[in-house]
Formats: structure tokens, sequence, C-alpha cells
């Protein structure tokens, strides 16, 4: 490891100020980056600890909604009475995720800025362009079982590794984001990690100086009624292979609202318009399921060694709707 400087800011304005050193980069629980310095594949001359910031609270919003600090720990949120009664979802997607002890030194804001798994990105004697931009991509004609069938391009295949992020898009969250200005801009959750395209390298919308303060999930009437599946190699700490995040509205057995995310088999938290369309208006049934299933998989796009997982997608999916059509919700029938 690179020898390296340490500051802990004081105020989120001190934050941002101290980041803007160049190749400064912020810590909280460091379970990805503490990780990646080691392996070189990160190498901040300046780490800005903001484990001091007043950003760790969970608080009830007037409209019904959640508002979800950046450096809640992933534990607290997983067990908040609030987010097991009316987000179930996002409760489920967190605790599939990492280990006890992770989770307890992991935060929201961490846990959308991690970073992929995949094997060439965190070995440096392999190409890659997330790593080092027009490197080219190893795990295109390499070995690319745990990579992307949705969402990929020529330049990069890497899987977006976030359980909890799934969920969120799932729920229509919000991540809020103060800018170096003292500004705050919104970018809901489904818009705020970007596909790799010809820039893998740019993860997500958070700019240079800028800092996530806290996610917001609005009060809906399918939040309550939804349920992850995370399908895996073994039962604990490992990254999904496929995972499902599924929310419903019921009316009289029809579905009313739907959204259907998917993890572990795209380049980003993966939500399927297509799968919602034959969802809404459609008996809760395993027909429905299926059907949603098949067209949520339909544009998927295998490698030589990945082919598996469009199946497997589709067996999270209908687990994930029929767990979420069976559980009950508050006024719902």
């Amino acid at each position: 490891m690179l020898p390296f400087d340490y500051a802990k800011a004081k105020n989120e304005n001190d934050a941002m100020d101290r980041v803007r050193a160049p190749k400064a980069a912020f810590v909280a629980g460091g379970t990805t980056l503490i990780d990646l310095m080691k392996l070189n594949v990160m190498l901040p001359a300046m780490l800005v600890d903001i484990n001091g910031l007043p950003l760790d609270k969970i608080e009830s919003l007037p409209d019904g909604g959640l508002r979800i600090g950046a450096m809640v720990r992933n534990s607290d949120m997983a067990h908040h009475a609030e987010v097991i009664k009316r987000f179930p979802v996002l409760s489920q997607a967190v605790l599939a995720g990492a280990s006890p002890q992770l989770r307890n030194m992991a935060t929201t804001g961490g846990n959308l800025m991690q970073r992929t798994r995949c094997y060439y990105f965190r070995d440096t004697a392999y190409a890659c362009n997330k790593r080092q931009p027009g490197s080219g991509c190893a795990a295109i004609d390499g070995f690319n079982r745990i990579h992307a069938v949705l969402g990929g391009s020529d330049q990069c295949i890497a899987t977006h590794p976030s359980d909890m992020a799934v969920a969120l898009v799932a729920l229509d969250a919000v991540v809020h984001i103060k800018g170096s200005g003292g500004g705050e801009r919104k970018v809901a959750a489904a818009d705020f990690h970007l596909l790799p395209g010809k820039t893998p390298n740019k993860e997500t919308v958070v700019e240079p100086g800028e800092l996530i303060t806290y996610v917001t999930i609005p009060n809906s009437k399918f939040a309550a009624r939804s349920a992850y599946v995370k399908l895996r190699d073994r039962a604990s700490y490992e990254f999904a292979l496929a995972s499902a995040a599924a929310a419903l509205e019921l009316q009289d057995n029809k579905i009313h609202t739907a959204r259907l995310v998917l993890g572990g088999v795209a380049t980003k938290p993966w939500r399927s318009p297509e799968a919602e369309h034959v969802l809404t208006g459609a008996a809760a049934d395993e027909k429905t399921f299926h059907a949603a299933a098949e067209a949520a998989m339909k544009s998927a796009t295998p490698h030589k060694y990945n082919g598996f997982k469009i199946e497997l997608a589709k067996r999270a999916i209908m687990r994930a709707l029929a767990s979420a059509a069976q559980s009950k919700a508050e006024g719902q029938s």
C-alpha cells in the first residue's frame, strides 16, 4: 500500500473542501475502499474521514416517507422498525449483502458508491477500462461467469455489486447530493448509476467534490408489499449471480402498480419497464409472473460462460414476485 495523508472532516463543507485536493477520496466504513487500496486498484493520496458528520439518522418525513442519512450503517437500516414494516424489500436486500461484521461498518452512501467485484478490475495485471480507460476489457473474452448479460458495452460487462441499490430503485428512492457551493441536487436512484457505454470509468452521477448526504424513500402504496430474492453460489457472504426486487400494489388480486428491478445480471441496478408493463393490470398469479420474467430477460446478451444467468434471473424474478404478492401490506387486499 502506498503512503497517504489522512484528515477528519469537521463538517460537510470542510469535507468537500478537503476532497477537492488531488487524488483525495472520502472514507466512511472503508469496507470496499481499503480493500482496493491494498490491491493498488485505488491509490488516493488523501483520505477524508467523514464518520463524524451528523448524517447517521433515519427519520420519518411528514408525507409518510423516510429519510436515511448517508452515514447510517447498513445493520441499523436493515433492523430499523419502520424499514422492516413499511419497506421490507430494503431490509431484506441489505441483510442479503456481505456479513454482519461488514454491515456494521458499511454506510448508505458507501454502499451506493461501491465498485464492481469483477476479477479483472481488481487485478492490475489485466486490462480494465474501469481502472485504466482505453486499456481494454479482459472480461469480454475471458472468464466472464459472474458478468453482466444486460446493460453491457464493448468497453465493459462488469456487474454492479450492491443489493441495497436494487431495492432503492424498486422503491422510487431519491439520492440527495450536496455540491461544493452548498447547493443540493436530487437524483432518482434509478438514474444514479450510469451504464458503461464508452466511459465505464464513470460509474455514478456524483462529481468530484460532491457529497451524498441522504436518501429519501417516498410513501407509496406498493412499498410494503415487496420482496427481495438473491441467488448466489453460497448462502451468505457472496455477491448475487442474479437477484430481483419486486414491489406490488394489488386490488382484488389484480396488479395495479408494479416495480421490478434486477441485480447481479446487469451493469447497474436494472429496472425492467417491459416486465412492469406485463404485470400492470394482470392477475397476480404464476402465469403472469412467468410472462414478466420472460419480458425482463428478452434483451439479455449472454457471453461465453454466463448464459445460465438468464434462466437464473427468471427464477429469481418469479420467486420475488410471488413473495411480494403473498406478503401482507396494510390497507391492501
